[in-house]
């Protein structure tokens, strides 16, 4: 190993469950990285790493997907929806969306985007909730819906199947509408439903797709997907105005080969989810804690008494998804062992019986 004058100011031991952005990287992936130092390659794109990305992203979403590399995935949900949108163009999302809620309004005040916002029971749109906005195309005073967004899976943790994408797509289609994917956790929904990553998008009539790759053991990146070239236009230009055009690209495209050239993105995301199930089965037979949602990728959401809540955060970090409910989501990751997942269990049961 190198020497460096950087030290460890962490406690590798300390484990949580408040997001799968907590874990580190995957050691695949810092091996592709180091594998891709050394030496010069072109900047902003023009470099080999970069151009191989493209063929293996085409085998995974289909041979007419153009990829552009960007920074982090509220970065890819803005270039995303800019190029999809004209400037009085609105975008259609539930409300629980990552868009509205989690962005600090980055879509509006940065990409210029008018948000509609759909009240939803599990996170996930219909073709009825999106007619609730899906109206006024000529009316001059009200923004243009132009977008449907959907999440994959949901901030919820709910997931769509591939009908239920399709029936969203063609109904946004013939609407004149074209659809968004923010697929943060992608992966671990085509894990979770034993999919290839085109049956969740390409198949289903997707236009454009926000890949995650950080959530799923990269280092930092995120990549916008285009499946409908024709619906985006200046895709480059807006990549480099939303300040997310990585000079050495060639960093965050070799992660992605890393993680989709082979089944590293299906074996992280599938380990996830399935620390997931073990967390919820745990939980199912603890008097007072209530299950939520239905667990379909790596989140829990779950119910218990705010003061257990509180004790339990200072042994396990997680957050709460509703304060004033006693409501909290608990998070798997690639790296989430089932030793971590039994402890946490064990300091829930002590707090529960306190």
């Amino acid at each position: 190993m190198t020497d460096t004058d950087a030290r460890r100011h962490h406690d590798p031991s300390v484990r949580g469950f408040a997001s799968d952005n907590y874990a580190g990287t995957h050691p695949e992936i810092l091996a592709a990285l180091a594998l891709a130092n050394g030496g010069h390659q072109g900047a902003y794109g023009d470099d080999d790493y970069t151009r191989h990305l493209q063929d293996v992203m085409c085998r995974h979403f289909g041979a007419r997907a153009e990829t552009f590399p960007v920074f982090n995935g509220t970065g890819a949900n803005v270039v995303a929806l800019q190029a999809l949108t004209d400037r009085w163009g609105a975008v259609i999302s539930a409300d629980t969306a990552h868009i509205h809620v989690d962005e600090g309004g980055a879509p509006e005040r940065v990409g210029g985007i008018k948000l509609l916002t759909v009240p939803t029971p599990d996170g996930k749109l219909t073709p009825a909730l999106i007619d609730r906005e899906a109206y006024g195309w000529d009316d001059e005073h009200r923004a243009m819906p132009q977008v449907v967004s959907l999440a994959q899976s949901t901030e919820l943790g709910t997931l769509y199947t591939p009908d239920e994408l399709r029936a969203i797509a063609d109904h946004a289609h013939e609407r004149g509408m074209t659809v968004h994917l923010d697929g943060a956790r992608l992966a671990n929904a085509a894990a979770a439903l034993d999919l290839p990553l085109s049956a969740l998008t390409t198949d289903a009539g997707i236009d454009v797709v926000s890949f995650g790759g950080t959530k799923n053991g990269l280092l930092y990146g995120e990549a916008v997907v285009v499946l409908s070239p024709g619906s985006v236009r200046a895709m480059r230009h807006l990549r480099k105005l939303s300040l997310q055009l990585a000079s050495k690209m060639r960093f965050v495209s070799v992660q992605f080969e890393a993680l989709l050239a082979g089944d590293l993105w299906l074996r992280s995301a599938g380990h996830a989810n399935a620390m997931a199930a073990r967390l919820a089965a745990g939980v199912a037979d603890i008097e007072g804690v209530e299950i939520l949602h239905p667990v379909q990728a790596n989140a829990v959401f779950a119910r218990l008494p705010r003061e257990a809540a509180e004790r339990l955060r200072k042994r396990h970090r997680f957050y709460f998804w509703d304060e004033n409910a006693g409501d909290v989501r608990w998070m798997c990751s690639f790296d989430t062992t089932r030793e971590d997942v039994d402890a946490f269990l064990a300091a829930l049961r002590e707090e529960m019986a306190r």
